[in-house]
């Protein structure tokens, strides 16, 4: 369970904005989404290594500019 402590002086906006950042970041809503219906690996291998291809192509083209 994730906790967030309210600081002195800080709006409730702001500390909801905290909360959601740090839920995002542990990657909860991600594993939900991806139980809801079943894969197979042969996809899920083919899913990340086009990703993994994506994010080589991506860092490339950074280090060319």
């Amino acid at each position: 369970m994730l906790k967030i402590e309210v600081k002195p002086g800080e709006s409730i906006e702001r500390a909801l904005k905290r909360y959601k950042r740090k839920y995002r970041n542990t990657k909860r809503l991600d594993q939900i989404r991806s139980r809801q219906e079943y894969t197979k690996k042969s996809v899920e291998r083919r899913k990340t290594l086009k990703k993994a291809q994506y994010k080589e192509q991506f860092l490339r083209e950074q280090d060319d500019q």
